[in-house]
């Protein structure tokens, strides 16, 4: 099993010159020159490019791709088949286009293939290097923070890779992003609460925390907006009914955030009105 890794470092070369190629992977897959859809027939088509994209500007090994399209236990014509694949996938780019230099795009390299697209083309590329921007401003300049997060999460267009297949690598990198964007969503209600927006999260914190129970972050950010809010006794009640989701269903005390959180509530302690956790 073969698990590709994001690539999010800038390529010293761009795209092939005269197009503009992007491609999205937060949602459906979509791809497009200058903006003009190009339509992707077959799942396997869309895996191959997906896989790709993942790691754009780098080498995706054929043995690789095979295991995403076919499993551990490949056909013995797979091989060829893949070759076939991608052939076809360099003729629909080109016929949908009509533009015969986007078979480059597609490039041949050692034993592999590669994508030969900048990060910044790849929207789940884009998202991951925006979100840990935010994270690095958040705390000197939460409005900022704010701003490239909430652009970041408004380019999701529903579940991420959502007809790509079920392979390894496409399977797994759906999972971090939709990580990632809990995370993302995390940070952006952290940015918000430094600016004293507890009462405007509280609703959408509730409902996160309604979705992901054994989310300790998500825990420790309602129990500030609640203190901050004047609802003590709702911040204490949500901290004693996750403790005992964790105690049920993982056999775990809260982690050192949450306790420090309750102790903090408890004691009316001022760092409260001034940071989260």
């Amino acid at each position: 099993m073969c698990v590709v890794e994001f690539n999010v470092t800038r390529l010293s070369s761009s795209e092939p010159r005269g197009l503009k190629v992007h491609v999205g992977l937060l949602g459906p897959l979509t791809v497009t020159d200058h903006r003009i859809p190009i339509d992707v027939p077959g799942e396997k088509l869309r895996a191959i490019i997906a896989t790709l994209a993942l790691t754009s500007g780098t080498t995706v090994s054929s043995f690789s791709l095979l295991d995403e399209l076919w499993g551990e236990q490949p056909p013995r014509s797979a091989a060829n088949s893949l070759q076939g694949h991608i052939a076809r996938l360099r003729r629909t780019l080109v016929q949908h286009s009509g533009k015969e230099e986007l078979r480059n795009v597609i490039r041949t390299s050692g034993s592999g293939y590669m994508l030969m697209l900048p990060p910044e083309n790849v929207d789940a590329l884009r998202f991951i290097v925006d979100v840990e921007l935010a994270s690095r401003m958040k705390a000197r300049d939460p409005e900022k923070a704010i701003v490239l997060l909430t652009d970041a999460l408004g380019s999701w267009r529903g579940p991420a890779l959502l007809d790509t297949g079920h392979g390894i690598i496409c399977r797994t990198a759906a999972a971090r992003l939709e990580e990632t964007r809990l995370m993302a969503r995390e940070l952006l209600i952290e940015a918000r609460l430094a600016l004293g927006g507890h009462y405007e999260v509280v609703s959408e914190l509730e409902q996160l925390l309604s979705r992901h129970p054994l989310r300790e972050r998500l825990c420790e950010q309602l129990m500030v907006a609640l203190y901050r809010c004047g609802r003590q006794a709702e911040a204490i009640g949500t901290f004693h009914r996750v403790r005992q989701r964790l105690s049920a269903e993982l056999g775990l005390e809260p982690g050192p955030g949450l306790q420090k959180t309750m102790a903090e509530i408890l004691r009316h302690g001022p760092s409260l009105l001034h940071q989260v956790g």
